[in-house]
C-alpha cells in the first residue's frame, strides 16, 4: 500500500521499500488499486518465487517477498484492524507463530480443465483475474503427498464437477469422487474427516494453535460445562475433552456434526445440529452453571448478532476465539470488551504463508459482575 494524495493506493506485487511506476486501473471514493508499470528500485525484502505459475495463478499473491517480512506485514495488519475497527487504544503484545513456508497446505480446492490436450494436467487453479483455469503440474505450498499426485497427474474431478476438494496428511491422501473420508492424527488424537467439509488446511499451525487453545481452557474450572460452538467436526472439543467431562458442541452442518459425535465421545457430551443464532435463542443449563471455557470459530463475517448478545450475558470463564478475518475479530472484540470481558492475548496465526490471508486466537476473561 502507498498514498497519493491522502488515497490508500494498493499495488499487487509491489514490495514495502519497493520505488515503482504504477498505473491507477480502479478509483474509488477512499481508496485506489494501481499495477505496476515498472520497478525503479526494488526492495531488499524481494525474493525469486519459487513457483513458476506465481503472477498468472490466482492463488499466492506474496511469494515475491521474504517471509519474515510477510509474518510482519500480517502482526501490523492484526494490531491495525484491532485500533482502527476494534477501538483498542492498547492490545496485549500480539505473538506470531510461524509456519513452514512452502509445503504446508493440506486442504485445496482444484478446478477442472475443460478441453484440455492429453498432455496437459486434468486440474489447476483460476488464473489472477479471469474465469479461466490454468492447468499446473505442481503447487509448492501443497503437502508433499499433494503434490507427488499432481506429478503423476493422480487427481482426476469427479463427473459433473467443476471444482473438488483434496485433503492429504502423511500418506493420506483424501480426494472428492474418490476416498472422501479418513482418519488423521493431530497431536496424537484421530480425527475422523470428510474431505467435502472444512477442516484446516494446515496441520502444523492447527498444532500450535491447539497447544495455546489448551493453555488457555488449563486455567478455566473443569467442574463447569465447556461449549465448542461452530465445532465441524470437533477438532477442539476432542482435545477439550481432556480437561472437561461435559462439553456442548454446536454446529449447523449436520455431515459434520455425524462426524464430531464420532470424534467427542462420553456421557457429558451434548451435540446441537442448529445455527449459532438458534442456540443463542435457545438458552441451556450450561447458561444457568455458567461455562468454564467456550471456544468459537466461526466463518469469515464472525459472530452472529445473537451469539454475541449471548456471549455478553452469559457467564464464560474463558474464552478462546479463533478468527480468519482481523475486521470481524476486531468487532466482535470491541463487543465483547464492552461487555466486561478482558482481552488477555491475541496470537497471530500465519496457516496460509504465500498469501495475505491471516488467522488469529484472541482469548479472553471472565466479564466483570
Amino acid at each position: 500500500m502507498a498514498r497519493a494524495d491522502g488515497k490508500a493506493v494498493f499495488t499487487d506485487f509491489a514490495a514495502p521499500q519497493d520505488l515503482i511506476r504504477a498505473r491507477v486501473v480502479e478509483e474509488r471514493e477512499n481508496f485506489a488499486r494501481a499495477e505496476i508499470v515498472k520497478i525503479m528500485e526494488g526492495s531488499s525484502l524481494r525474493v525469486q518465487p519459487l513457483c513458476p505459475y506465481f503472477g498468472t495463478c490466482g492463488g499466492c499473491a506474496w511469494q515475491h517477498l521474504e517471509y519474515g517480512a510477510q509474518t510482519e506485514a500480517k502482526t501490523a495488519m492484526l494490531a491495525d484492524a484491532f485500533q482502527r475497527i476494534g477501538g483498542f487504544a492498547i492490545t496485549p503484545p500480539i505473538r506470531t507463530i510461524s509456519s513452514p513456508p512452502y509445503g504446508y497446505r493440506n486442504r485445496i480446492q482444484f478446478h477442472r480443465v475443460a478441453k484440455r490436450r492429453a498432455d496437459i494436467s486434468p486440474v489447476g487453479f483460476k488464473r489472477r483475474g479471469e474465469d479461466t483455469v490454468l492447468p499446473i503440474d505442481d503447487c509448492p505450498i501443497a503437502a508433499s503427498r499433494i503434490r507427488t499426485a499432481l506429478a503423476a497427474r493422480e487427481l482426476v474431478p469427479p463427473v459433473q464437477v467443476d471444482r473438488f476438494n483434496v485433503y492429504a496428511h502423511g500418506d493420506l491422501l483424501l480426494a472428492e469422487g474418490a476416498t472422501e473420508r479418513g482418519i488423521v492424527e493431530i497431536r496424537g488424537k484421530k480425527l475422523r474427516i470428510d474431505v467435502r467439509g472444512f477442516f484446516q488446511s494446515n496441520a502444523t499451525a492447527l498444532e500450535y494453535l491447539l497447544d495455546e487453545l489448551m493453555s488457555a481452557a488449563r486455567s478455566a474450572d473443569p467442574e463447569l460445562r465447556a461449549a465448542d460452538l461452530y465445532c465441524g467436526v470437533g477438532t477442539f472439543a476432542a482435545f477439550l475433552s481432556d480437561i472437561f467431562p461435559r462439553i456442548d458442541l454446536v454446529e449447523r452442518d449436520k455431515t459434520a456434526l455425524a462426524l464430531a459425535c464420532e470424534n467427542v465421545r462420553g456421557h457429558g457430551i451434548r451435540h446441537f445440529a442448529i445455527s449459532d443464532d438458534e442456540w443463542a435463542r435457545m438458552g441451556s443449563k450450561g447458561e444457568q452453571e455458567g461455562y468454564g471455557f467456550a471456544v468459537v470459530d466461526p466463518p469469515r463475517a464472525g459472530l452472529s448478532t445473537g451469539l454475541r448478545n449471548r456471549l455478553a450475558r452469559m457467564k464464560v470463564g474463558t474464552l478462546g476465539y479463533v478468527s480468519c478475518d482481523p475486521a470481524t475479530l476486531a468487532r466482535d472484540a470491541k463487543e465483547l470488551a464492552a461487555a466486561g470481558y478482558e482481552l488477555r492475548s491475541l496470537t497471530c496465526y500465519d496457516f496460509y504463508p504465500q498469501t495475505p490471508h491471516i488467522e488469529a486466537f484472541a482469548v479472553f476473561g471472565s466479564p466483570r459482575p
